[in-house]
């Protein structure tokens, strides 16, 4: 394994792959927030028309793919926001449209279809100085641009209606985010695949999710586990190309769907844990302990630190949660409410 990082194609692969695991999650977050965790699919099949453009023409695929891309991505922006179809159905067309499109392109060309194969499912060993340097550049401007407008791009994708009040430019921020996401998926086309990058830019978000609750905290561990994803699937594919041929792309994308599996169960029991805590909304809460309170006819179990059942500050007092009632403390006997 060290006598192979020594090579320099593996060098190189190795980053591509920081830089898309740290950008690829970094979108994907805000297309979780808008509920448009397929755009990235929607995307990488239009952008499968442009690699076909740049082969028929024999200009550079990378740069007709990121053409193409992004009025891809604009479009389904405007269907989204104009048209009377879903996001869903502006996918969809996009969808098939795009794949259909780069396969004819690239058959009128005289083309293989397998020569799109590299660009599907990813090439990332075979990946040239002047493809990691372009991948280093946009990736770096996603970065800065993400965490830079973090509150506006939160904002509109949280809560559009807020952001439109407080003055924020929502049609305009959707716009960047879809920007975003096409040149993100252009960018990782080489590493993952066009029709694999979404799950780079989704998984690692799905993951995060479940372990922190704030969305900063989100943002920050998505991009931790997104390298981590790229980083460890490259090596494994590595690893396991000693003995067999396999491609880092999918390799990639298991690992980090192997992540989302291993931290499920964590996630189950950190929410419960949070749902103890926080048992009741603060709005549902009574004003004052006595109103609607009745004392316990029988309890003989005693509260206090240790006992098991989860303490919530209620005014002057604590109550404590017990067998679905809140528990008082109230002279020598509990008052339930």
């Amino acid at each position: 394994m060290i006598e192979l990082l020594s090579y320099e194609f593996m060098q190189r692969a190795l980053i591509a792959a920081v830089f898309v695991g740290l950008a690829a999650p970094l979108v994907g977050i805000y297309l979780v927030q808008r509920r448009l965790a397929l755009m990235g699919d929607g995307i990488g099949h239009v952008a499968v028309t442009g690699v076909a453009l740049g082969l028929a023409t024999g200009t550079s695929p990378t740069w007709t793919a990121v053409v193409v891309a992004v009025l891809g991505a604009v479009a389904i922006e405007l269907i989204r926001e104009y048209g009377r179809t879903g996001g869903d159905v502006a996918l969809a067309l996009l969808f098939y449209g795009g794949l259909a499109g780069g396969v004819l392109v690239t058959g009128v060309a005289g083309e293989s279809a397998s020569r799109l194969q590299e660009f599907l499912f990813g090439a990332i060993t075979t990946i040239s100085v002047a493809d990691v340097w372009f991948t280093m550049v946009l990736a770096a401007v996603i970065v800065v641009v993400a965490i830079g407008l973090l509150p506006q791009l939160f904002a509109v994708t949280h809560d559009p209606e807020f952001a439109r009040v407080a003055g924020l430019r929502v049609r305009a921020y959707n716009v960047l985010v879809a920007v975003m996401a096409a040149v993100t998926v252009t960018v990782a086309m080489r590493t993952v695949g066009l029709l694999l990058v979404s799950a780079l830019m989704i998984i690692p978000v799905a993951t995060a999710q479940q372990l922190v609750g704030s969305f900063r905290r989100t943002v920050w561990l998505a991009m931790a586990l997104g390298l981590g994803a790229a980083l460890g699937g490259l090596l494994l594919a590595a690893y396991l190309s000693f003995s067999a041929r396999v491609a880092p792309g999918p390799t990639i994308v298991l690992v980090a769907l192997a992540g989302f599996l291993l931290t499920w169960p964590v996630g189950v029991w950190l929410r419960r844990r949070r749902a103890l805590r926080v048992p009741f909304a603060a709005e549902t809460l009574p004003v004052a302990a006595p109103a609607g309170a009745h004392a316990v006819d029988e309890h003989t179990h005693e509260h206090g630190d240790g006992c098991g059942h989860p303490a919530v500050e209620h005014g002057d007092h604590v109550d404590y949660l017990h067998d679905g009632h809140r528990h008082a403390p109230h002279g020598g006997h509990y008052d339930e409410h």
